[in-house]
């Protein structure tokens, strides 16, 4: 029998990437939209680009090939080139749920290391909030398929 999931545990990835701090959080923020899967489409259209709005208050979005824009959640702070937080606003059948009380958040720290290394870390927290969904959401993006699939293309996306 298999334990229960506490769903107040957090999800933690943690990488190193070489590129100083500058450009790692740029590429992560301004250029989001070039290394997130295109698999993880959830629009009624193909994504073309996903959108980082880089402000506290900002949006992140999927933006579909006829133009349509698909909400993930908001932009809580930004602080660049330390952190960016993100409100997770897909429930449990991926659908942009606008309530800020049913998201769960995802921080990115950027931290310099040296030689122009930059040790990123991602955590993604309050899955409860996603009330009946939480299982669903936090298994998927703690799966080899979530974040770290996820960092991988955001690395690969980095200059050599």
């Amino acid at each position: 029998m298999s334990q229960p999931v506490d769903l107040r545990d957090v999800v933690r990835q943690t990488i190193t990437v070489a590129a100083d701090r500058d450009l790692a959080f740029r590429v992560f923020t301004e250029q989001f939209g070039t290394w997130w899967p295109r698999q993880y489409s959830i629009g009624e259209a193909e994504m073309a680009d996903f959108v980082l709005e880089p402000r506290a208050g900002g949006r992140w979005y999927e933006v579909g090939v006829d133009g349509s824009e698909c909400d993930i959640g908001r932009v809580t702070a930004f602080e660049s080139p330390a952190r960016v937080v993100l409100a997770w606003h897909l429930d449990g059948d991926w659908r942009f749920d606008p309530d800020p009380d049913h998201a769960s958040e995802v921080e990115i720290r950027f931290v310099a290391e040296d030689g122009d290394r930059t040790r990123v870390e991602l955590e993604h927290r309050y899955f409860e909030r996603h009330g009946a969904g939480a299982a669903a959401v936090r298994g998927a993006v703690e799966s080899q398929g979530g974040w770290t699939w996820c960092l991988a293309a955001y690395v690969e996306r980095l200059p050599a």
